[in-house]
C-alpha cells in the first residue's frame, strides 16, 4: 500500500515525515516531487575499487544549466532534506526526467525508516542532455511499515549515510569489512 496525499499530509503533521522546503504544488495523488539541488559530483578516478575510499569532486551547477553526458558517472543531491519517521520511502524518477534519457538512480531507490537528510542521486543519462538546479528530478512515495521497528536507520550506530548534507556523498562501501 502506498500513502496518498492526504496521508502525506496527515503523516507531515504527526511529523512522521518531514520535507524541507515543502511546496504543496509538489504533492502528487500518492507522491512528492523531488528537486535537483545545486551540487553535482563525479568521481576523481576512472576506475573505482569498492575496498577503497573513492573521492569525488563537487562543483555548483550554474544558472545556465549543465550539460551531461553518456558514460559519466554524475552524483546528484535533491534540494529537498526529508525525514521518514514510520514508512519506508521509495525515490523513482519522473517520468518527463526518464524520457529525457535521465536515470536518477542505479539501485538506490530504498530508504529506511528513521532516514533524516538530503537524497544523494546516481545520475546517468542516454544521451547529452541540459540540466538545471530546482530542476524536477523523481519523486517520493512512502509505503507503511508491517511490524514494530527494533532500530531505526538513524539509530544505527553503523549507518554509513545519516544525516546526509544538501551535496552529494560518495560510496561508503569501503567501510564494511569483506
Amino acid at each position: 500500500m502506498i500513502l496518498s496525499d492526504k496521508r502525506i499530509l496527515e503523516e507531515m503533521e504527526k511529523g512522521t515525515i518531514k520535507i524541507e522546503p515543502y511546496k504543496r504544488e509538489s504533492l502528487g495523488s500518492n507522491s512528492y516531487d523531488v528537486h535537483l539541488g545545486s551540487t553535482l559530483a563525479t568521481y576523481k578516478e576512472h576506475i573505482l575499487d569498492a575496498k577503497k575510499h573513492n573521492t569525488i569532486e563537487t562543483f555548483e551547477i550554474p544558472d545556465e544549466g549543465f550539460v551531461l553526458y553518456p558514460h559519466i558517472f554524475y552524483l546528484g543531491v535533491t534540494m529537498e532534506y526529508t525525514e521518514t519517521h514510520a514508512h519506508v520511502p521509495f525515490l523513482e524518477g519522473k517520468s518527463s526526467t526518464g524520457r529525457l534519457g535521465i536515470d536518477i538512480h542505479a539501485t538506490a531507490g530504498k530508504g529506511d525508516v528513521g532516514f533524516c537528510g538530503n537524497w544523494t542521486l546516481e545520475i546517468s543519462v542516454k544521451q547529452p542532455v541540459k540540466i538545471y538546479k530546482g530542476m524536477p528530478i523523481g519523486q517520493l512515495i512512502y509505503f507503511p511499515v508491517e511490524g514494530e521497528i527494533e532500530v531505526k536507520y538513524n539509530q544505527k550506530s553503523n549507518a554509513k549515510y545519516g544525516n546526509q548534507p544538501n551535496r552529494p556523498i560518495e560510496s561508503m562501501m569501503w567501510k564494511n569489512k569483506f
